[in-house]
């Protein structure tokens, strides 16, 4: 699972670049809709709404903006109708590629996903062509310097989680239904959570060891997380930190 805790280091620095951007709000407000949509405006009976709105907050997304977003998707007031894609295909190297989208507009969305694989030496798939690589897990980064990792795995293992593992930081993975017990399992115990949501996380990965090769594949990541109506990208690429350095 080396080369998921790489690409978990890799969400952070996509979270940064969003907000240089201009585009996290708007994907975060995204979010917010669609699980309003689909299971109320409750965040105490809504997982993915709460998880949304944990998100937004930690975004600093003002209140007004979230207030109208769950409004928006419970039918309250009227705006745009989103719908969830998932795009499946292969960037440089072969490696696997999940992209998860919010869209208003199937019809401008599909191939503006499609130029950006076939521009960057990819290709997009059909349904269910890389999905079978990956399972959804809960993931929860932990930050803080000096962890005890007996300690933590401890609470993890009682707040409900499946496996903690150390790859440069600490990941606690948990069954994507009790994420957020598990989140607030180890905060109640002194730990600083950095992120906590489902993810895509890839069953094997793919070891990329060339500088070259990496760059193509991170600028391929780059431009998917770049789009609009993105809001998750999963791969199951593996660049060992001495390649990243490189790279940077």
């Amino acid at each position: 699972m080396s080369g998921h805790s790489k690409w978990a280091n890799i969400k952070h620095r996509k979270a940064a670049q969003d907000a240089k951007r201009g585009n996290l709000f708007q994907k975060l407000i995204k979010a917010i809709i669609i699980a309003a949509k689909e299971g109320g405006g409750d965040p105490a009976t809504n997982i993915r709404l709460k998880a949304a709105l944990d998100r937004a907050k930690a975004a600093s997304v003002p209140s007004n903006n979230i207030e109208r977003a769950i409004k928006r998707g419970t039918g309250e007031i009227e705006g745009a109708t989103y719908e969830e894609l998932a795009y499946e295909g292969y960037g440089p190297e072969g490696v696997a590629v999940i992209v998860e989208c919010l869209t208003d507009n199937k019809n401008r969305t599909t191939p503006e996903i499609r130029m950006i694989f076939d521009r960057n030496g990819g290709s997009l798939g059909a349904t269910g062509c890389v999905a079978w690589m990956f399972e959804r897990r809960g993931v929860i980064n932990i930050g803080g310097d000096d962890l005890n990792e007996e300690e933590l795995m401890e609470a993890a293992l009682e707040a409900g989680a499946e496996d903690v593992e150390n790859d440069g930081g600490f990941v606690v993975y948990t069954d994507p239904s009790v994420v957020d017990e598990v989140k607030e399992g180890l905060e109640s115990k002194g730990f600083a959570i950095d992120e906590a949501e489902s993810q895509l996380v890839p069953k094997t990965t793919v070891k990329i060891a060339n500088p070259d090769k990496a760059r193509k594949i991170l600028k391929l990541m780059d431009l998917l997380e770049g789009h609009d109506d993105v809001q998750n990208v999963s791969s199951n690429f593996d660049i060992p930190e001495e390649i990243m350095d490189q790279v940077e």
